[in-house]
């Protein structure tokens, strides 16, 4: 049977997905009834509405500890400071495209959650992915990281929300420079992979775009102003690395190859649109059958990621008759 060529396919959302929780504006009366430590940073804005200031770090960690805590009962969830801040509607996006581009290869039905395995590249300190995927979806997760203190913050939050445990193990990176070697092992088998990658080149490039997000908030402007804080909390390895989020996703390509039937969909993040042609380039050169583009926006800001398997026809039936 030859095999059948690549496909590309393209989705174009105007807004969130219609299943996330964060639609239109934040009601800051309710997150401060749901947690009250978020009261002390809500303001009148110069629209004379509720609002937080964004460029304060603070200020977002208490914004995401209620978000989390209101919308998927997160109960205790707290990051050292200096450590990536993940705005949480985004993050949630990313895991209802990857549940629907599931239910697309099942025929329209949705898979077995109980069966489910994803696993989690780069989970940081806050482990932002397994926590609400866990409790939207049920899934279970494995959360890698190459930071011994960030799998043990996020072993923290997993002691402190013992509902959620139960689904989610830890798995130390040894080697800055593997993805999933080291990570997935003979007797694995995960539904979905999911990650965003570093995406600067270095230290400086990352403080050069803090900067210019402080320059857009006005805070250029304000005299006395403190030094921005990488992407408002974000440090090493969660925000740059040696060739940036080109080379990285390169790696995890050439990687995922050597492991083409412990993976149905593996998928990144992709923040510039200007590595696509490059990605899926490498993509073809490792002989994926299928490649998918899709696309998400939240309010002015477009993303999207990635996503492509090796299995053959009769390899995802084999697949979904077992699992799904």
């Amino acid at each position: 049977m030859p095999r059948p060529h690549p496909s590309s396919a393209i989705q174009k959302p105007s807004k969130l997905h219609p299943r996330n929780h964060h639609q239109g504006r934040y009601d800051f009366a309710r997150l401060v009834a749901v947690d009250s430590a978020l009261a002390v940073f809500v303001m009148r804005n110069e629209y004379g509405e509720s609002s937080i200031d964004f460029a304060d770090p603070a200020a977002v960690k208490a914004l995401n500890r209620a978000l989390l805590k209101s919308e998927y009962g997160i109960l205790e969830w707290d990051i050292p400071e200096q450590q990536l801040c993940p705005p949480v509607p985004g993050r949630a996006d990313y895991l209802h495209h990857l549940a629907d581009l599931l239910t697309s290869t099942n025929k329209g039905i949705r898979p077995k959650k109980n069966l489910l395995s994803v696993l989690d590249i780069g989970t940081g300190a806050n482990g932002i992915y397994p926590l609400i995927g866990t409790s939207e979806y049920g899934w279970q997760f494995t959360a890698t990281d190459i930071n011994a203190k960030s799998l043990a913050n996020v072993q923290r939050i997993l002691d402190a929300n013992p509902a959620l445990a139960d689904k989610i193990s830890l798995r130390l990176q040894p080697s800055a420079n593997a993805i999933f070697n080291s990570i997935v092992g003979d007797d694995d088998w995960f539904d979905l992979s999911m990650c965003n990658p570093p995406f600067h080149t270095s230290i400086a490039e990352a403080q050069a775009g803090s900067q210019r997000k402080w320059n857009k908030l006005g805070k250029d402007k304000l005299a006395g102003a403190a030094e921005p804080m990488l992407n408002f909390g974000g440090r090493d390895a969660e925000l740059w690395c040696p060739g940036g989020e080109l080379a990285f996703i390169e790696r995890m390509i050439t990687e995922s190859a050597s492991i083409p039937g412990r993976c149905f969909w593996f998928s990144t993040l992709v923040s510039k649109s200007d590595n696509l042609p490059a990605l899926k380039a490498a993509l073809k050169r490792v002989k994926a059958l299928e490649i998918k583009e899709i696309a998400m926006s939240q309010g002015n800001k477009q993303s999207r990621f990635l996503a492509w398997t090796f299995l053959t026809p009769s390899q995802q039936a084999a697949w979904k008759k077992l699992r799904w």
